[in-house]
Parts: structure tokens; sequence; C-alpha cells
């Protein structure tokens, strides 16, 4: 169990272990879907409908769109960004569990309310996720920026694309979109967690069979319904954020089609509505429910796995002293 409970595998874990499990989670997790997060990008940063029958558009779909950055950049482009991405996977990760763990043991020791339920996992969910946003939105930033540009590239490495963000935009581009995703992790992390937790007691309700009640399955099932329908219903913000995260950036992006500047959220918002339409925001949705079911599910199925290998680990120790 996710949160606090006396009776899961996270309560008799120190918070370098929860830690640990946390970073470890995000680690494993974020190699496995690497490649939806540059389609999601791709998709959310371009301008143009993505269809067959607009000619200007760079990507019709998923599976042209998987196809072209195969044949213009190589099987290594579904990994761009991935060293800030998989950075800011290991300190997110760590940073939300310890939050998450620490506030639902808070709730259940100082206030009246029950730790396990839906609307404290919710709360504090989002409150976890709002303290490791803004741990790793420059990591994100970056993460952003590497997936996103083209051939040839405008960054060569890491260090190269730090300096040339601070030396030319300032510390402040680190920060860019921080407002919608603020925004939109609150309460995404909160539906996360909230519907993860809720959807396990719906499976043990549901599933008759004891072994699949206890098995692995069950977490990442749970966990990546809870990730695709906290998506869906937040989707918007993260394609706000991304288009600010790359502002200053036009030039990398010119040979994926028309670009776009914006000043501020409701601006970027506005003109999406205005040349877009409605589908607009809700570019790269496909992507970017497929990452979700992924990275949701193996977050949660990855973290509980290591925190009962760290408890069982705890447990042998102390019976072999």
């Amino acid at each position: 169990m996710v949160g606090y409970d006396p009776d899961s595998e996270c309560s008799s874990l120190s918070t370098g272990e929860i830690a640990a499990a946390g970073s470890a989670s995000g680690l494993v997790t974020r190699a496995m879907i690497g490649p939806f997060d540059v389609l999601k990008i791709r998709f959310q940063l371009q301008i143009e409908q993505l269809s067959a029958r607009n000619p200007q558009a760079k990507y019709h779909g998923l599976w042209q769109a998987i196809w072209k950055i195969f044949q213009e950049e190589g099987p290594t482009a579904f990994w761009k960004g991935h060293v800030p991405a998989q950075l800011l996977s290991v300190t997110y990760g760590a940073v939300q569990f310890v939050s998450f763990e620490f506030l639902t043991k808070f709730v259940h020791d100082g206030t009246a309310y029950d730790a396990r339920d839906f609307t404290v996992h919710f709360v504090c969910g989002g409150l976890a996720a709002c303290a490791a946003t803004v741990t790793v939105q420059p990591l994100d930033t970056l993460r952003t920026r590497m997936a996103a540009q083209g051939e040839p590239k405008i960054y060569r490495n890491l260090r190269h694309a730090v300096l040339s963000m601070y030396q030319t935009e300032g510390l402040r581009t680190f920060y860019r979109g921080l407002s919608p995703t603020i925004i939109a992790i609150v309460p995404y992390a909160g539906f996360q967690f909230s519907f993860y937790n809720f959807l396990k007691k719906l499976y043990d309700w549901i599933v008759p069979n004891e072994e699949m009640k206890k098995g692995n399955v069950k977490n990442f099932v749970c966990g990546s319904c809870a990730g695709v329908l906290s998506k869906t219903l937040t989707y918007p913000c993260d394609l706000f954020k991304k288009r600010l995260q790359v502002g200053g950036f036009e030039q990398a992006r010119a040979a994926f089609g028309q670009v776009q500047t914006y000043t501020g959220l409701i601006d970027c918002a506005r003109q999406i509505a205005q040349h877009e339409g409605a589908m607009g925001f809700f570019k790269g949705l496909s992507p970017s429910l497929l990452k979700a079911a992924f990275a949701t599910g193996f977050t949660f199925f990855w973290y509980e796995l290591f925190c009962g290998f760290l408890r069982n680990l705890k447990d042998s120790s102390g019976s072999k002293k």
C-alpha cells in the first residue's frame, strides 16, 4: 500500500529507504517509457493539425511519427533528453514518495482523519507532487528542450544546454512553464494516488482469486488505470507547460513547422484556442495516455516491489542478529 498504513510494506522503512525505493522506481520506469515521452513532446509542440490532410504537418499520427523520427534522426532519437529525464525521475521519485509517506503519517498521527481515505490521499498526493515539481522543474525544462530539438542539434549535451540557456536567457528560463505545471500537478498527482488506492480496493472486491490479489499484477493494473484517468482530467495544462518551456528556443523548432511565441499562460491558452481550436488542447493525448498508463503503472509497481525488497532485507538482517 502506498501512503501510511501500519500494515503496509513501507510502514517500517526509514526516510532514506523510502527515498531509495522512489528513486529506483523512477529510474527503471523512465528507461522504459522514454520513447513515449519524446513522441508526446513532439506532438504537443506542433502548431499544425495532427492530420495527413494537412500538408504542412510534420507529424500526422503515432505510427507515422515513429517512422519519421526513426528515418530522420535514428533510433537514439527516441531517448533524446534521457540524461536530464533520468535525473528528473530519480529526484522526483525520491521527493514525491518521501513527502507523501510523511504527509499521510502526519495525518494519521496528528488528526482525526483516516490516512487511507480517498480525500487524504488526494490532498497529500497533490502537495507531495508540488514539492517534487518545484525541485525538478529545471531538469524538466532541460529534458523538454533536448527532446524537442531536431538535427542538427542546438545543444550538444546536458552541460552545453545548461550553459547556453543560462548565458543567453538567464536563470529564470529554467522555470518556464512552472505556473501550468503547478496548476496541473496538484490534481494530477492527487488523482493518481487516490485513484490508485481506490482501484486496489475495487480490484480486491472484483477479483475473487486470492493469488491474483497478492501479485504485483494488481499494482501495475491499478497504477495504469490511475495514470490514464489522471492524465485525461489534467492534460491541457501539460500541453501549456511544454509550449512555454520552449520559449526562446524557436531556432531549434524551425524544421518542425510553424513556430509560435507566447507571453504567458493566458496568452498560450488564447492562441491555441484561436489558431488550433478546441482539439489543440489535446494534441499528443494518445502517446501521453500510453506513457501515463505505463509510467504510473510501473512507478507504483516498482515502488511497492522495492519497498517489499527493502523490508524483507531489513527483516532478514534483524532475524540474523
